[in-house]
Formats: structure tokens, sequence, C-alpha cells
């Protein structure tokens, strides 16, 4: 069964380091921990209407936190770094920030 876009592709990360990697067509996003690159390209292309070229992953692993005496983990998540094809239009949503 094929899963929606929508539940792939879960949010823009916006950091300093993102930011940097919009000139170079490099949209960073979070993405499903289940999700495989071929998926992810296609939910882009799919909500976006963009042209991919590829797709980095990174498994972020939870980090440890404590709350006074107590401990425990964050929740781990999964980044995609998705380059654009070079005759693609860019993401409105990224845009729109520069």
């Amino acid at each position: 069964m094929k899963t929606p876009a929508q539940d792939i592709i879960l949010a823009p990360v916006i950091t300093e380091a993102s930011m940097k990697n919009l000139q170079m067509k490099k949209y960073t996003f979070k993405v499903a921990p289940t999700a495989g690159k071929i998926q992810i390209a296609d939910a882009v292309e799919e909500l976006f209407g963009v042209k991919v070229a590829k797709v980095n992953t990174i498994n972020v692993r939870g980090r440890f936190r404590r709350q006074g005496a107590h401990g425990g983990f964050t929740a781990a998540t999964k980044k995609a770094i998705v380059t654009l094809k070079a005759d693609s239009k860019g993401i409105e949503f990224f845009e729109s920030m520069i």
C-alpha cells in the first residue's frame, strides 16, 4: 500500500545551516523514520511540483535529557536533504524566507 506524501514529509527544518543550502537548491525536511530515499523524492515532487535530483538521509539519534533526578531520551528522528535539478523551480515556502 502506498503511503500518502503528507505522511512521509513531516516538517521543514529551518536552521542557519539549512538556510545556507538554499542557494544550491538543497532543502531539508524532517521525514518519517521508515521512509526510503525513493519515497521521499516522490513525496517532494508530488507536494511541491518540483524535480528532485538526489536525496541524502540522516538518522538523528535521540539525545539524553534530565529532568531533576530522572533521565530519558528524546525521540529519534530522520532528516532528508533534497537536492533539486538545476532547471527545477524552487520551493515557495523556503523562498519566502530568504
